[in-house]
């Protein structure tokens, strides 16, 4: 009789995103900061 290996490993799970995805996010997030400048309005 041979013997038969069973693995109760968990399999990987996939990531929400991927580097490329999280990269680009990043970058959005970053630049939107630098579009958003504090709105003041001249009091009279």
């Amino acid at each position: 009789m041979s013997k038969v290996q069973k693995s109760n490993k968990e399999t990987k799970k996939q990531p929400a995103l991927s580097k490329k995805e999280k990269k680009a996010a990043k970058d959005v997030k970053k630049h939107s900061k630098d579009t958003m400048q504090p709105f003041m309005v001249p009091k009279d």
